[in-house]
């Protein structure tokens, strides 16, 4: 059976009984089981489904979005590494907002399954959701960017306005000495609306972004509560950003990833 092949049937077991074991899933495909983590693996980073202890469970198949699809694996154990910090500072029970980043798509894998009320701006992350029976699910509309399936512009940040919440996770495409920027102007303020509607700002950032520029700043270094980022961060930025008055959250990578 070709790979394809049998992700395809993979992913159609896991979709009919919603959750799968490792034993069920290599006694139905005929296969070893270092095969199928490897599938696994493979649909994970294509939000389809999410691993748990003793198994895996359907999340939904994500949007066919190519520019999305292709940023996702770059830096993949960083953002893994980061997600799992900004995962673990949500409460159960919060009211959570979430941008459309890659990083920020990794930080909702590991929180489906979990009693949350969810906004986003972000069409991947909230098909991930829309399956969870567990989280209440608001989806902010708008210009849909149609490279990354977010919503942005004047209707989304119309629609932000009407909202708080108690966390905002943000995804940024550079940090530099004036601080966080992204490339698309529609989006940086539409990130700005996410920023007034949250009473916990916190922007998760692999280390290749620091000393970064792009098109749009979206604010100052101190204008965030919390950042996260992996181990790879260098002294000066450490100390920059302690200065600039923000708490600074080092994420561990697994070389393993």
């Amino acid at each position: 059976m070709l790979a394809e092949e049998r992700r395809r049937r993979l992913l159609e077991l896991v979709r009919l009984r919603r959750f799968a074991s490792l034993p069920e899933l290599t006694g139905e495909l005929a296969v070893s089981e270092s095969t199928v983590r490897r599938d696994l693996e493979s649909l994970e980073r294509q939000g389809a489904l999410r691993r748990i202890h003793g198994g895996v469970l359907y999340a939904g198949d994500s949007p066919k979005l190519p520019h999305f699809d292709a940023r996702q694996p770059a830096a993949w154990p960083q953002k893994k590494a980061i997600a799992r910090v900004a995962a673990g500072l949500v409460e159960d029970g919060e009211t959570l907002l979430l941008d459309g980043g890659s990083t920020t798509y990794e930080v909702a894998r590991l929180l489906v399954g979990r009693p949350l009320h969810v906004v986003t701006t972000s069409l991947p992350a909230a098909n991930l959701f829309a399956a969870d029976s567990q989280s209440d699910l608001v989806l902010i509309g708008g210009n849909i960017c149609p490279r990354t399936g977010v919503a942005q512009g004047p209707y989304a940040d119309k629609m932000l306005a009407m909202v708080r919440v108690r966390k905002a996770i943000l995804s940024i495409a550079g940090v530099n000495e004036d601080g966080f920027f992204n490339n698309n102007l529609l989006l940086v303020e539409t990130e700005r609306a996410m920023m007034e509607a949250a009473d916990e700002v916190i922007v998760v950032a692999d280390s290749s972004k620091f000393g970064k520029q792009s098109l749009g700043h979206v604010c100052p270094l101190g204008n965030v509560d919390r950042l996260i980022v992996d181990d790879g961060i260098g002294d000066h930025w450490r100390e920059r950003i302690a200065t600039a008055g923000v708490e600074l959250l080092i994420a561990a990578v697994d070389d393993n990833e």
